[in-house]
This record gives C-alpha cells, structure tokens and sequence, in this order.
C-alpha cells in the first residue's frame, strides 16, 4: 500500500495490474464523513454540535485524518466535539490568513509589474529624447556645412 498526491506522475509500471489492485481517491471530509467518523470514534450518532461542526467543515478543507486525530484526543463526547470546533476555526483563521497573504502577494507582484513597467516605459523615453536631440544636432551640423 502507497499514497501519493500525483498519481499522474507515477510511472506507468506501478500503476499496471498486479502492482496496484486498488486505486482510491481521498477527498476532503464531509459532513457525511464526519458524522461517520464520529460514530466510530465516539459511538455518537447526533449531537447539538453537530450542525455547527458541519458548517465549519463545509467552509474549511480538513482531511478525514484530522478530523480522526482530533477525535481521538479526548473520550469524553462534548470535550472532543469542541474539541474540533477549535480545531475547525484555527484552520478557518489559518486559511484567511493565507488568502489575505496571497492577495497581499498578488498586490505586491502586481505593483513590481506597474514598476518595471514603468521604468521600461521611462527608459524608452529617454532613448527616444536622446535620438531626437542626436538627430538635431545631427541636422545641425549638416545645415551649418551647407552654409560654408
């Protein structure tokens, strides 16, 4: 038994007949996964929380492991299901935190492009005052020939 996250860059050979007999995919957790995993771990079927634990899982990407580990650390129902609404909000906190850096990364990779842009733009008019004063005193030189 092998897990990876990028079966597409296996090579062929493993993933023939007789190497791997079952390919399974492992998605995120569910609320349907949950109350599984609550079952199993807790032998609880329903419960006040867990409405409210659903919601956090629908918004947050937790993978059935997490969720098994954080049920694992206490035996007390209650205790484990706030447990895990903890658990469910640092993660929801973790991943606005991420996103406003990302944007913030955007922002920034965005203002360096407007920059270089600009001073690509500054350059290019530079050049182009260079050349046209190159080409007057050019044009001068050749009026002030004619003249002799």
């Amino acid at each position: 038994m092998f897990t990876t996250n990028y079966k597409d860059k296996l090579d062929p050979a493993l993933l023939r007949p007789g190497r791997m007999d079952m390919h399974i995919h492992m998605s995120y957790c569910t609320p349907c996964g949950f109350k599984i995993l609550a079952s199993n771990y807790l032998n609880v079927k329903n419960h006040s929380l867990f409405s409210q634990i659903e919601e956090l899982i629908m918004e947050v990407e937790v993978t059935p492991a997490e969720v098994a580990e954080e049920l694992m650390k206490n035996e007390d129902v209650d205790t484990a299901l706030t447990g895990i609404i903890g658990f469910l909000e640092r993660k929801k906190g973790m991943k606005r935190k991420q996103s406003g850096v990302e944007e913030q990364k955007v922002g920034d990779e965005n203002q360096e492009e407007n920059d270089k842009k600009n001073e690509s733009q500054e350059m290019e008019e530079k050049c182009e005052k260079r050349k046209v004063k190159r080409n007057k005193r050019k044009m001068a030189r050749r009026a002030k020939g004619r003249k002799q």
